[in-house]
């Protein structure tokens, strides 16, 4: 099963480390894992705030799953991805 990693980024300086952890976590429990904060990593500085959530919404739409860190629920952009994977009935799995 893949399985989309959400929680807080903006405004959070370990998060990479954290989603770092709970990639390998969960490719040792045998998901394939999309981790957001190494993909986003990877796009313009010049980015901003949307653009990464459209990609969030793209690479969440490739999942059957979706990983809810821990601290998700004061994330805006968590909250969003949570509700579209509600809204396509993707499985929703909370650290």
């Amino acid at each position: 099963m893949k399985i989309y990693i959400s929680g807080a980024i903006t405004g959070t300086d370990d998060y990479m480390e954290r989603f770092a952890k709970a990639e390998k976590e969960l490719t040792e429990k045998g998901y394939s894992v999309v981790n957001p904060a190494k993909v986003n990593a990877q796009l313009p500085e010049d980015t901003d705030y949307e653009d990464y959530m459209r990609m969030s919404f793209c690479m969440l739409s490739m999942c059957e799953a979706i990983y809810m860190l821990k601290g998700w629920s004061k994330s805006c952009g968590a909250n969003r991805e949570l509700g579209y994977a509600m809204a396509k009935d993707k499985t929703i799995i909370f650290e």
